[in-house]
């Protein structure tokens, strides 16, 4: 089992994920296009999870390794890899799947609930879920819903806020795998993003919510446990 990750930023590392592909000896390896690494071998790798980043996936003028990016992970969805996209990574699986990202209507930072769709529930990799289920978000926007996709969350803020495809590709547009580490390295790195706004969380309210960590962690590994 060989599990490759795709790196933004040098502060959004795949955490709780790295640890539990640890724990099940799983092999690791990772491009980070912020050092401009180059892109593995397809044949090499089992999945692929690509991470956040401050960027857009729209940037492809700006960052000159998007584009290639994208077509690696168009290539892996269509040779039945698991692949997993947090944040821009689940905009970037929406893009190569046809979607448009945009501007959400409303900026969503910090902790707040997703409701889990009724009919997902009952399905292996998503049955140990509550109905809701609050967690971590740090996003400006979102993306429709990929043709042949099955919508798997919501939120008040945001209506796409998971989906799969083909039930080895899933696009979270949350966070579950962060923990304190991630917290303090976002509220460090991207802190200027906490303008006011209905769904903007403050940095002392962001801290106080940290006791939601051990439940979206628990959440995740029972997900890549039933992947796995």
């Amino acid at each position: 089992m060989r599990l490759h990750y795709f790196q933004h930023e040098p502060f959004e590392s795949p955490y709780i994920i790295e640890e539990w592909a640890f724990r099940n000896s799983i092999a690791l390896s990772s491009t980070h296009f912020y050092k401009e690494a180059a892109l593995p071998n397809l044949n090499e790798i089992d999945w692929l999870v690509i991470m956040g980043g401050s960027m857009s996936v729209n940037d492809e003028e700006k960052y000159s390794w998007l584009s290639k990016e994208k077509e690696f992970i168009k290539q892996a969805i269509d040779c039945d890899k698991v692949v997993i996209g947090i944040c821009l990574g689940a905009q970037m699986i929406a893009n190569v799947l046809g979607s448009k990202i945009y501007p959400n209507s409303e900026k969503e930072i910090g902790w707040f609930p997703i409701e889990w769709k009724n009919e997902i529930l009952s399905l292996n990799l998503f049955k140990h879920l509550s109905k809701e289920l609050t967690v971590m978000h740090w996003h400006g926007e979102t993306f429709d819903l990929p043709k042949g996709a099955i919508h798997l969350a919501e939120s008040k803020a945001c209506k796409n806020q998971a989906f799969m495809f083909n039930e080895k590709v899933i696009a979270l547009q949350f966070h579950m795998e962060f923990n304190e580490k991630a917290i303090d390295e976002m509220l460090t790195n991207c802190g200027s993003d906490l303008l006011s706004g209905t769904y903007v969380q403050s940095k002392e309210e962001i801290l106080a919510g940290n006791f939601h960590l051990e439940n979206i962690q628990s959440s995740l590994i029972n997900i890549l446990d039933a992947l796995l």
